[in-house]
């Protein structure tokens, strides 16, 4: 009988196919990850656009003054701010600031850099809340867009209300527009 010797431990070969079963999976999963981490960063700009949306229509009532929504796209990414006054009162600056030409009470801001791989895009510059009827002026399409190609549209018509949508449902969990 020869001498039998308990070895415990791992050897360097199964730490090695573990180290390369790790390897494979991880570069399966992490592109999937990005792409969930960017859908989610969509969903969560348009139900922030969204809610401002709605937010703006009830302060403007309530403060009885009308509000505006005003949208701007730079290079550095885009935005939109919530303020009082006209249209070309209030602009974002390249590095999200907002800037108002006359003294104007900024109430919110909201900028996606443009590392983010999300944007606002919209058909009206700017949007005006009625403090009387709680109406908006213009109706607007906002999209908010991944550089994936994926849309979340928010639709506001003339009430003030909003409409969520995705054209071809292409993301998921929307209506198709």
């Amino acid at each position: 009988m020869g001498n039998k010797h308990n070895v415990r431990g791992v050897s360097l070969i199964e730490s090695l196919v573990v180290m390369a079963v790790t390897a494979i999976m991880s570069s399966v999963a992490l592109p999937s990850l990005d792409k969930a981490r960017t859908q989610r960063h969509l969903e969560g700009a348009a139900e922030q656009l969204k809610s401002d949306l709605s937010y703006t229509r009830g302060l403007a009532v309530s403060r009885n003054e009308t509000l505006r929504v005003s949208f701007s796209a730079t290079q550095g990414g885009s935005c939109y701010i919530i303020h009082a006054g006209t249209a070309a009162d209030c602009t974002c600056t390249a590095d999200g600031a907002a800037v108002c030409s006359a003294p104007r009470e900024i109430l919110r801001v909201v900028k996606l850099d443009a590392g983010t791989k999300v944007s606002f895009q919209t058909n009206s510059r700017s949007l005006a809340f009625d403090p009387q009827q709680g109406t908006v002026t213009p109706t607007a399409t906002m999209k908010v867009k991944a550089a994936s190609g994926d849309e979340i549209h928010q639709i506001i018509n003339i009430m003030g209300r909003v409409r969520t949508c995705s054209p071809g449902a292409k993301a998921s969990g929307y209506k198709s527009c």
